[in-house]
């Protein structure tokens, strides 16, 4: 059986699942003749098989490939492979069936589910950039004690090591002065695998005369250093935020022998070229955090927990080399300036159309779509699968490279396109990370919530116990309810989120239980309206200039100020910029066609040049200043005051004309001197 072009292998590992090849066919769309088989041992006894199959879908030529419905022995497949001599050009991938579906108290009811995640696995995955790490070696071990003292004697020989004491506590002196040690406290540390950057207070090497006892040099504060592994033993806070993310970084507590010992052996493996994907693409000309020296978006500023991200200007900057990848800041950029690339949410949203499409044509009902991330959270499911009652049958797993990546415009637009409900299961230990995450679901809470769809439609299961999980899945009230959501949405994921929420939206709001044409979102909603005094405002349209994606806009040929609300990110420039301060921001959302329309908020008519006719201003802010300033200002006695009627061409014009452009005059142009000047005016005597 072939999907998307790619020959479907699958094994019903000795018997374990209940496969039927016929039924499968059937449920992906294919003829039930070209059924795939059913292998029983395809990693063992049937490996040839597999061997053969790569090889022939190698040989079809462009767009074949292999889907081997296994993840457990993948690199028994690859091997099989490299022993074969097969080199293919597209190679295999595998898919998940039996921890995510076949090994499930609901095994029997699992082929609309299965055949949804083999057509999700045969779909194409764009291939994400990276960036390069060095490490030469250089390697500070940080801690205290005797600890500190074996794990750097471990290291020597295979990094280049230097050793900083916190405290030397009861250690004798060197036998060996093999090490450069030293004692201090680091006050600041910076960079990445291959290029950390430490600045050290109480700083004192070691004395080679210790003789009894340890002895040091005079401490200074302020000493710097560079390393490219850091060991931190310290037992004290971490150097950095978000510590586990930082590549080159290893901590383990000195009272855990285990954990030190794991942390050297992985200090021995980082010497060398490291390659980590570029997690996140970023386009300056998009972000919206301040124009000329005003602050307006810092969303990802406020919930990146590594400190990747800084401000640059009108724009920030993200480091790619300590980005760690949660995805944060693609949850919460409005702009879509931070866009993840480890997947895209239009690839994610294009697999999750793919398995809600699939399972619902081969007779799936009430789907609800788990995110997880690989990893921590597998490991949850897979106990669940091996040991509890697995996940239900209706349960469409979306594994992620981090859960933290979602949005609400993703979220939503799954709903839409038939999901019926939405969790997303997060480990423990990346609660510090859930600010992001947190916002977004309750966003999308809010909005469906709003449109007269039950609550609990999208929720977030911070769990690692996989009881815990299954009660979420297959007992909670959520889970059993038998909700009359429309059918699902046609529409194609685009690679722009809010054009997504669009189109989820204006589906949603068509088929809503108790609909309204707006919504009230919680402060910091990217989407909203703005509210601006008329009275107050001079239409100096310092806001447009300040709007960073053309929300607010002006009238080439008339003092006129518009808005468009589903342009709005509600990023506070325009009200920050106003010298009037006459702008407030009101969070909601607009499920009408017409938030997609230009409003005219203000215009006026325009004041004509008195000199040329030409409009160049607002007819009320012109008469103001002739008000205010009338004669009470001595700069505009007299004529002056005829020039504030002027546009600005006429307005120079008059000053010329008046003679006082003579300031800007220089004087007489001095004449050329020759060499044969220069001669004669010594002939005359004449000194220079």
């Amino acid at each position: 059986m072939k999907l998307d072009g790619k020959e479907i292998l699958i094994c019903d590992c000795e018997g374990t699942m209940p496969l039927d090849g016929e039924a499968l066919a059937k449920a992906c769309g294919a003829d039930p003749a070209d059924a795939p088989a059913v292998h029983r041992n395809l990693c063992r006894r049937e490996l040839e098989r597999f061997a053969r199959a790569v090889g022939a879908a190698d040989g079809a030529g462009a767009g074949a490939g292999t889907v081997v419905a296994c993840t457990q022995e993948r690199v028994a497949f690859e091997e099989a492979l490299a022993d074969a001599g097969i080199d293919p050009a597209q190679p295999p991938v595998f898919a998940n069936i039996r921890e995510l579906a076949g090994w499930s108290r609901e095994a029997k009811k699992t082929g609309p589910k299965i055949a949804a995640l083999l057509a999700a696995a045969s779909l194409a995955r764009p291939d994400a950039p990276t960036v390069a790490m060095e490490s030469a070696g250089v390697c500070l071990v940080y801690g205290a004690g005797q600890t500190a003292v074996d794990a750097a004697r471990q290291l020597d020989g295979r990094l280049s090591v230097s050793l900083l004491f916190t405290d030397p506590q009861d250690v004798l002196p060197l036998g060996i002065m093999d090490l450069m040690t030293a004692r201090g406290k680091i006050a600041g540390a910076g960079g990445h695998l291959g290029a950390f950057e430490i600045v050290v207070d109480g700083f004192a090497p070691l004395d080679p005369a210790s003789r009894g006892e340890l002895a040091w040099g005079r401490p200074a504060d302020q000493a710097s250093s560079r390393c490219d592994v850091i060991l931190d033993l310290s037992g004290g806070a971490p150097l950095f935020p978000a510590h586990e993310k930082r590549d080159g970084y290893l901590r383990a507590d000195p009272k855990d022998p285990v954990a030190v010992q794991k942390a050297v052996l992985q200090a021995t493996d980082l010497v060398g070229e490291f390659e980590k994907p570029r997690y996140v693409a970023f386009d300056a000309e998009l972000c919206a955090h301040s124009r000329a020296r005003i602050t307006g978006c810092t969303r990802c500023l406020d919930v990146c927990p590594a400190a990747a991200i800084r401000p640059d200007g009108d724009a920030v900057a993200i480091d790619p080399y300590l980005c760690g990848g949660c995805g944060s800041c693609n949850s919460v950029c409005p702009t879509q300036a931070a866009r993840y690339a480890y997947p895209s949410d239009a690839a994610v949203l294009g697999r999750v159309r793919t398995l809600l499409k699939t399972y619902r044509e081969a007779g799936g009902e009430r789907p609800t779509l788990l995110f997880y991330a690989e990893g921590r959270s597998f490991e949850t499911i897979e106990a669940s699968a091996r040991f509890g009652r697995g996940l239900p049958a209706a349960v469409l797993p979306v594994a992620l490279n981090e859960a933290t990546q979602l949005n609400a415009e993703l979220l939503i637009s799954a709903i839409a396109l038939g999901a019926h409900r939405a969790v997303v299961l997060v480990h423990p230990s990346k609660r510090h990370e859930l600010d992001g995450l947190a916002q977004q679901t309750s966003l999308a809470e809010t909005m469906l919530a709003g449109l007269g769809y039950e609550s609990g439609l999208v929720e977030v299961a911070t769990e690692d116990d996989p009881d815990a999980l299954e009660a979420t899945l297959w007992d909670a009230p959520a889970a059993k309810r038998k909700l009359a959501m429309p059918a699902a949405a046609a529409f194609a994921p685009q690679d722009e989120k809010r054009t997504n929420l669009r189109m989820a939206a204006a589906h949603l709001h068509k088929h809503a239980p108790a609909p309204q044409d707006q919504v009230a979102l919680p402060k910091g909603a990217a989407f909203g309206t703005v509210k601006v005094d008329v009275e107050g405002c001079t239409l100096c349209l310092a806001c447009v200039g300040a709007c960073p994606t053309g929300a607010l806009s002006d009238n080439p040929d008339k003092p006129q100020l518009s808005f468009t609300e589903d342009a709005c990110i509600q990023c506070g420039l325009c009200k920050n910029t106003c010298p009037e301060k006459v702008i407030a921001l009101e969070p909601r959302y607009n499920f009408l066609p017409s938030a997609a329309d230009a409003v005219v908020i203000k215009e006026e008519e325009p004041y004509h040049c008195v000199s040329c006719g030409k409009p160049f201003a607002a007819k009320s802010v012109i008469e103001k200043m002739l008000e205010r300033l009338g004669d009470k200002h001595w700069m505009f006695k007299g004529g002056q005051m005829e020039r504030l009627k002027m546009c600005e061409d006429c307005r120079v014009q008059a000053v010329f004309d008046a003679g006082e452009g003579e300031v800007f005059r220089s004087g007489e142009r001095p004449k050329p001197r020759t060499t044969d000047d220069y001669f004669a005016a010594r002939d005359r005597g004449e000194e220079e």
